[in-house]
Parts: structure tokens; sequence; C-alpha cells
């Protein structure tokens, strides 16, 4: 089974500039060891249950919420039985119909 969940969460009233805040989210997942993507809007994590991808996801936002007196967190899941590697094999799935 494939539960890719793409995520983002978002300090509040800590000022304009972020960037070290999103980063302790982005050090958890990757810490985690599941396969993971972080791209300028969403970080994508992969695994093989649901209950494994949320642990990560609240540990990423815990991370944050330490430090921010308010977080904003936004969750999309595919969550599909029979399929491993979605992470790579969705992305690769366009750029061979783009040639």
């Amino acid at each position: 089974m494939s539960v890719l969940v793409a995520f983002s969460v978002t300090p509040l009233g800590v000022g304009e500039g972020v960037a070290d805040l999103v980063a302790e989210a982005v050090r958890v997942v990757r810490e985690s060891g599941l396969p993971n993507r972080t791209d300028a809007m969403f970080t994508t994590v992969e695994g093989e249950t649901w209950e494994e991808i949320m642990a990560v996801v609240h540990a990423a936002v815990a991370a944050v919420q330490a430090r921010a007196p308010r977080t904003s967190t936004v969750i999309k899941v595919d969550w599909r039985e029979g399929v491993t590697g979605a992470l790579d094999s969705k992305v690769a799935s366009i750029d061979r119909l783009l040639g």
C-alpha cells in the first residue's frame, strides 16, 4: 500500500521570516527515514500506513508549534492499495508523457 501525504505547516504570529521554523518541520520529515520531497509549497511523504505518515506529520507540526504561538496546516492524502514508490512513479509518468 502507498500513502502519500502532502502537507504544509505555516507558523503564525512570528513575523514575515518563517524559513527557520519551516526548516524544523522538514528536518523532522527527513529524519523519519521515509521517502520525501520538499518543494516551494509542500512537503510530500510516502509510507505504508496512514498511522506511520500521520505520526511524522504530527511531529513536524509539533516542532513548528513549539516555536510559534499558532500554526496553520494544510494536508492532502493519496491512499492507494497495491502501490509502492508512488512518490517517484507519479512524476515519472508525467515526464514520460511530456517526452
